[in-house]
């Protein structure tokens, strides 16, 4: 029989750097809501997932917290404020790149930056472009316009230009093709981090937490995966981790199997946090040392 994993109690402690209460949100002439009673917590420079199947309105929790949407019901701090609309301290990426055709990488990404920080010289903005740019993979393309480039490409150019407004969070929804982009300017910047994804194995590599969405209607996140795997993980060797099978397991576990019958609101409002990796780690037990006659 596997090992269940535990729940993990939270410590009591200054108010998150998110939280988001009683999030509900409606559509006239539906019996139930698309989701309700969502309540979780970010802490400042984490990178959590949501994983859900489609209906379940991951995209519209995304879209309110970039203040894009309104919910019908529930609120949204960040830093201690109530998400009302649309804001620079959010930086948003799509699974659309979003960029103007008639601009090259380098103005498109200026275009953000000077809107952020309307008084700077043109080479204050440039040094703050190509930075940015840099830490994508991209230079050798500051000054091609997007029809010159793959859509991987592409998808680093948002993730750039999101990251160059220098935001307090960063939203994604699913962003394809861009992930070792991704990795690599997370880890220089240590931003905080909400995305949206389909693909188990990219949260496993990427998220801190995991958010398990129940199905639709009226889901809920219904349990939050603790990644306790060593945070500079690599593509390459995840699968070595003892505790990689066992949260991939879980997730997929939730996915195919429990997601369904947690749909109507039966997830619970407040989700546990469990961590299926721990018990996979055996504990380090010391040598006998014996005495040499």
């Amino acid at each position: 029989m596997p090992n269940k994993p535990s729940a993990v109690s939270s410590p009591v402690g200054p108010r998150p750097f998110v939280q988001i209460e009683a999030l509900a949100k409606s559509y006239p002439g539906n019996a139930e809501p698309v989701f309700d009673e969502v309540n979780v917590q970010i802490e400042r420079g984490e990178f959590v997932c949501i994983i859900g199947h489609s209906g379940c309105g991951k995209t519209t929790i995304l879209n309110v917290l970039a203040g894009l949407e309104t919910a019908s019901a529930g609120h949204v701090f960040m830093d201690g404020r109530e998400v009302s609309g649309p804001s620079l301290e959010r930086g948003v990426v799509f699974q659309g790149h979003a960029l103007m055709p008639w601009l090259t990488v380098r103005k498109n990404i200026a275009f953000a930056v000077r809107s952020k920080w309307p008084d700077w010289r043109a080479a204050q903005v440039d040094a703050q472009v190509e930075k940015y740019v840099a830490l994508v993979g991209l230079t050798a393309a500051l000054d091609k316009k997007p029809s010159a480039l793959s859509g991987g490409m592409k998808q680093r150019v948002g993730i750039a230009r999101a990251f160059a407004i220098e935001p307090k969070m960063l939203l994604l929804d699913e962003p394809f093709g861009a992930l070792d982009a991704l990795m690599s300017i997370v880890r220089e910047t240590r931003q905080s981090v909400f995305m949206i994804t389909h693909d188990v194995d990219e949260a496993v590599l990427l998220a801190d937490r995991i958010m398990l969405m129940s199905n639709g209607p009226q889901a809920r996140v219904a349990e939050i995966v603790r990644n306790t795997m060593p945070r500079n993980r690599q593509r390459a060797t995840l699968h070595h981790d003892p505790a990689y099978y066992p949260i991939r397991n879980h997730l997929v576990d939730f996915l195919v199997t429990r997601s369904k019958d947690l749909s109507h609101g039966r997830a619970p409002a407040h989700p546990p946090t469990v961590e299926p990796g721990r018990a996979a780690v055996p504990a380090v037990v010391p040598p006998v040392l014996k005495a040499v006659a």
